[in-house]
């Protein structure tokens, strides 16, 4: 019997629940039961064969703000009508061009406000079907309730474990975003994992308020209704709305991003008490300032502060830093301990294992991996070292078996819960003709975590300004990776032995006497 596949889950839970309210929309109040979003899913997988002629290896993309139409198409990809082509909101027209034509994508599910972009883009993406999700305005070819019309209710063929369910794409080390190809096994396998570790309760409401296309909200849109938790869908965090959601709906977990928690300790309108009903609040994917995560704790003494750790390739999570590891304080620094299912281990230059307290990159395993990068086989044999996953970190483990990261992986700056990765940034401004060197660093900031900055030496006789390197840079990739500031140099770069910037010695600067991340 195949055990790690979606259907063996969501299927039974929505019919043990078909009665009751599974689905908030949390601006409109809109509800649907279990067993509507079932209804609704079925007949979506119904219309995606016959109408638009997919099956189930196609890859079907989506750019939209959080919505239940979202969900729907999520569910009916890991049921098995189709692999998911989730796409990022702040991707660049070239970018998602770029996703669309890698990913073999020829259906564009679009909400209004990204519209207008899909149909700029659509011939040079290759795209066949554009359906338009919701109200409002935009060109398409129908709209997603015109799609679901006069159709039939069709479960597809439960899928094996190793058929691919996503492929997300996350930003890549050569300027190009990579997509990670994440089958049943790995999506079914880390939901387990996370419920091991902190299992679900009857009577939990879960608030997704990140947004839908990261891997982060998988935990809502996906974990929630394989137990039964009723969702609360925020179509576009907002803290005021997050704070309104969480009182009328009684939510009990959440996943933010530490930006996300800071605009909600900070607002106005924000009392403890508002979201007193949270039993567990779960952040990651981005640095957490000391100070908000201690504001955080003062604030919630009876909610659950989790951090977790991982990325898009591991689906997503690896490790957990509980409340009493929070509420102990002896291990701030650390991301947790591995969870049930996954091993971790910190390896030397040649992957010899580290004994506990000396730093190294932090390698992982578990059967809830990638298969690898979409059409990068020498970047896929680059990740894996002896089936473990090289994750690219510097961190040590202590005795006891809590992570602690050194620095971000390959220069990575996390700004906002947003991976973006410098080279990218540095490819962008290093084109333009001016330009002789360019190093890219994350800087703090109160709000972000990270913010992008660059660092030119230009070409005798240029007079850029940073308005300048700002906006060239923009014509080529997204706009939050785009540099938040910029410094000239005279004299060159900084070089090692081997040539490479020490970034390390430009960061320094900036983060003297500062904690530069706690995840």
């Amino acid at each position: 019997m195949k055990e790690l596949v979606f259907p063996r889950t969501l299927l039974p839970t929505w019919r043990q629940r078909a009665d009751e309210v599974g689905f908030v929309n949390a601006v409109t109040g809109e509800q649907r039961t279990f067993g509507e979003h079932a209804d609704r899913v079925s007949r979506l997988c119904d219309a995606v064969a016959t109408k638009l002629g997919v099956g189930p290896r196609d890859r079907v993309a989506v750019l939209s703000m959080n919505s239940m139409e979202y969900l729907e198409l999520w569910h009916a990809g890991f049921l098995g009508a189709f692999v998911v082509n989730p796409l990022n909101l702040r991707f660049s027209p070239d970018e998602l061009t770029y996703v669309l034509r890698d990913a073999e994508s020829t259906v564009c599910f679009v909400d209004s406000h990204f519209a207008p972009v899909v149909e700029k883009i659509r011939e040079a993406a290759g795209l066949k079907h554009v359906v338009l999700i919701g109200g409002g305005d935009g060109t398409a070819d129908m709209r997603y309730e015109e799609l679901l019309a006069d159709t039939g209710n069709r479960w597809p063929e439960v899928p094996e474990e190793d058929d691919l369910a996503v492929v997300m794409y996350t930003g890549g080390t050569t300027g190009k975003p990579k997509g990670v190809m994440l089958d049943q096994r790995a999506e079914v396998l880390n939901q387990y994992h996370i419920a091991m570790s902190i299992p679900w309760e009857r009577g939990d409401t879960y608030i997704i308020s990140t947004p839908m296309f990261h891997g982060a909200t998988m935990l809502g849109v996906v974990g929630a209704s394989m137990f039964g938790v009723p969702v609360v869908v925020q179509p576009m965090f907002d803290p005021a709305g997050f704070l309104t959601a969480c009182e009328t709906y009684n939510c009990t977990v959440t996943v933010l991003v530490p930006t996300m928690i800071g605009m909600v300790l900070t607002h106005p309108e924000f009392a403890p008490e508002r979201i007193s009903s949270l039993k567990r609040l779960i952040y990651g994917a981005s640095p957490m300032p000391k100070a908000l995560l201690q504001k955080l704790l003062a604030l919630l003494p009876d909610t659950q502060i989790i951090q977790g750790y991982g990325m898009t390739e591991a689906a997503t999570v690896l490790t957990f830093f509980h409340d009493e590891d929070h509420r102990e304080g002896s291990r701030l620094g650390s991301c947790g301990r591995a969870l049930p299912g996954i091993e971790i281990k910190v390896v030397d230059a040649e992957g010899n294992d580290l004994p506990p307290g000396e730093a190294g990159e932090v390698y992982a395993r578990g059967g809830n991996f990638m298969q690898g990068y979409l059409k990068l086989p020498e970047e896929t044999a680059k990740a894996f070292r002896d089936g473990w996953y090289a994750s690219g970190d510097v961190g040590y483990l202590d005795e006891a078996g809590y992570l602690f990261l050194v620095d971000r992986a390959k220069d990575m700056i996390i700004s906002g819960g947003e991976n973006i990765y410098s080279v990218e940034v540095e490819n962008a401004i290093a084109s333009h003709p001016e330009v002789l060197q360019v190093a890219v660093i994350g800087i703090p900031h109160e709000t972000w975590g990270e913010a992008v900055h660059a660092i030119c030496v230009l070409k005798e006789g240029a007079t850029l300004t940073a308005e300048d390197v700002i906006e060239h840079a923009r014509k080529s990739i997204g706009g939050y990776k785009v540099p938040r500031s910029v410094d000239f140099r005279t004299e060159p770069l900084p070089l090692s032995g081997a040539m490479k910037v020490l970034k390390k010695d430009l960061r320094a600067p900036f983060w003297a006497g500062q904690d530069r991340a706690i995840n």
